[in-house]
């Protein structure tokens, strides 16, 4: 059967336009022999066509001018890689519109755009297809659009950030929070300015992507929660040690009872959990549904070659399934109603630091009890002439716990603000022994 030659462009060619060319020439004999295609980059959209790149194209290739890329007929798909959400946005609805088919890694335009991007492309008939934006080369969007799409998944746990995840890694081995970011910085795993990471805003917009695939439903990023890992200690690592946990930033989607919530923040995992095994730079993402039960992917989840190579099987992909209808649809196709902040339920780890006297400790379980929530474990330590508390509680309203501690935290035995992180075990802090 002969070759069929495919036109393609790129938005952006850095590090990972660079890649996605390199993918498509060196592997185009193996490609054109899976699918019959051969995909050739013919433009590739940058600021500036004398800067040195690592794989260089071939000449003409580079352009300045969006036109020529919008206004070529024959180019079948465009890949986006050139980040951010101006012009890159308006660039993409343009194509969308032209009737071409986009693949972008472009978690923040998905998670803030995403419906207006999906109508263009929906009413153009074409794909828009966005594996790279979440988790890099783990295919877990296909694995929830294609794989899982009968299964009602109800839930979808997720380490989404390596930088995060990394410097968490560097904390349980000694290292304080300041030593762990200038090391990730040093090796590349965090940027000059880590904000973006560390503050948890790039695993809410991957999340808010991960809810929208998985429940059906819009969710874009101002609806999550979310905070990071500047305030996680050296003490909290400790901790979660001593009660054979590890702290994690956490993205949770969770759907009860018809409603939906969404949210990122650091979590005490129990290392009987298989996202407490995540270590390093790698990305994992837990899926459990009514069919499947449970089902959790790992994997490289940042940089150029792994985003890269997800890029290009999203436009080997799109090319294969051209003209079938298959997958030209929103992944949003109901309404769902978000659940109340507090009510969503989970087992937390509580820290308190008290005057160490008798009957401060009993004072603070009347005080939990009397919103509902009950202690499942204690570790007490002294410190600086007081008393440090470790406290894991059994399952509990968000909304309960942090009405506890605003109360405690007014007590005149609390030393420092009462801090709450959730905690996430396999199988319930009950069955765990802890009741």
């Amino acid at each position: 059967m002969a070759s069929v030659d495919v036109p393609v462009a790129l938005l952006g060619y850095g590090t990972v336009g660079a890649a996605v060319n390199y993918f498509l020439t060196q592997n185009a004999d193996d490609i054109e022999r899976a699918t019959g295609h051969r995909l050739r980059v013919v433009k590739a959209l940058v600021r500036d066509v004398e800067k040195e790149r690592n794989f260089n194209p071939d000449p003409g290739v580079l352009t300045t001018d969006f036109q020529e890329i919008l206004g070529d007929p024959s180019i079948a798909v465009v890949a986006e890689v050139m980040g951010g959400m101006d012009p890159t946005g308006g660039y993409v609805l343009d194509l969308l519109r032209a009737g071409k088919p986009v693949v972008t890694a472009n978690k923040q335009l998905l998670a803030q755009r995403g419906a207006e991007l999906f109508a263009a492309a929906a009413e153009a008939g074409v794909q828009l297809r966005f594996e790279a934006s979440v988790c890099a080369a783990i295919p877990v969007i296909k694995v929830l659009r294609e794989a899982l799409v009968v299964t009602n998944v109800h839930r979808v746990l997720g380490i989404v950030n390596g930088t995060t995840n990394f410097i968490l890694s560097q904390m349980e081995g000694g290292k304080d929070y300041a030593e762990a970011l200038a090391d990730a910085q040093a090796r590349g795993y965090a940027e000059a300015d880590p904000t973006a990471d560390v503050s948890g805003a790039d695993a809410a917009a991957k999340m808010a992507i991960l809810a929208t695939v998985a429940f059906g439903s819009r969710v874009t990023l101002d609806e999550v929660q979310y905070e990071g890992i500047e305030r996680i200690t050296s003490a909290h690592v400790q901790a979660a040690r001593q009660m054979d946990m590890v702290v994690r930033l956490i993205g949770r989607a969770t759907l009860v009872q018809g409603k939906v919530d969404v949210r990122v923040s650091p979590a005490l995992v129990d290392r009987a959990h298989p996202l407490a095994a995540v270590e390093g730079a790698f990305n994992a993402v837990m899926l459990q549904g009514d069919a499947i039960r449970e089902i959790t992917l790992e994997g490289p989840g940042a940089g150029g070659i792994e985003t890269a190579s997800a890029v290009v099987a999203d436009m080997v992909s799109i090319i294969g399934t051209t003209g079938t209808g298959f997958l030209h649809n929103d992944a949003s196709y109901r309404n769902l109603e978000r659940l109340e902040p507090g009510e969503l339920r989970s087992p937390y780890y509580v820290y308190l630091r008290v005057d160490d006297r008798p009957g401060v400790l009993a004072h603070m379980a009347e005080r939990l009890a009397s919103h509902d929530v009950s202690v499942a474990r204690l570790v007490q330590h002294e410190q600086n002439g007081g008393a440090a508390l470790h406290v894991v509680t059994h399952e509990a309203r968000a909304g309960d716990v942090a009405e506890a501690l605003a109360e405690i935290g007014e007590l005149p035995e609390t030393t420092s603000e009462p801090e709450a992180l959730p905690v996430i075990s396999e199988r319930g802090v009950a069955e765990l022994g802890w009741a």
